[in-house]
């Protein structure tokens, strides 16, 4: 955000979704009224709100992911380079009370819910967790060449005994972390 003691807004949107297309005149007013308090983050298609020049690329979805966006549109207030509030669909009385503007949307319908987040498609936390850092391994990570087949070099590694093995990847980790309690240094069990 632009200064620590300066209020600033994030707004998230994708195309893919009805409400956020429908809010797209309430994101070109707000973007003309906030002076270059809002930054306005599309997950999936850059060009959108085409009424809009200055817009964030989301479609890696770090920002989505850091912040925790589960519905589109969300409206998020930063005070002091810290999140204080959002709100998230579109509930016209809320947003007009949140950003203290009586006017905000009047030709708009009263509600519309917004759309899951692209950040919470199925199989999407783990490896935004693993791209971005928020998943914990404790084992070493091993290089394999581009070239090399992920099952032969398990084999000639000396890692199975014939039987077909699933290399376990940082996203298959993950995946397997998401499904337990226990921690990822843990030791369940000795082989011999």
């Amino acid at each position: 955000m632009n200064s620590a003691t300066d209020t600033q807004y994030a707004l998230v949107l994708k195309k893919d979704c009805a409400t956020c297309r429908l809010i797209e005149p309430v994101a070109r007013e707000l973007a003309d009224q906030l002076n270059g308090a809002l930054r306005i983050y599309v997950q999936d298609d850059p060009s959108f709100p085409t009424s809009i020049d200055s817009k964030i690329d989301d479609t890696e979805l770090e920002f989505s992911y850091h912040n925790k966006i589960e519905v589109v549109p969300t409206l998020i207030r930063f005070q002091n380079d810290q999140e204080s509030e959002r709100v998230f669909g579109w509930d016209k009385k809320q947003w007009q009370e949140f950003l203290l503007m009586d006017s905000l949307g009047d030709e708009l319908p009263e509600f519309r819910p917004g759309c899951g987040s692209k950040s919470q498609d199925p199989g999407m936390e783990e490896m935004l967790a693993v791209k971005f850092g928020g998943a914990s391994r404790a084992a070493r990570e091993l290089e394999i060449a581009d070239h090399e087949d992920l099952m032969e070099a398990c084999y000639d590694r000396g890692w199975t005994d014939g039987l077909p093995v699933v290399p376990p990847t940082p996203l298959r980790v993950a995946r397997m972390l998401a499904g337990t309690d226990r921690q990822a240094d843990e030791i369940i069990g000795n082989i011999p």
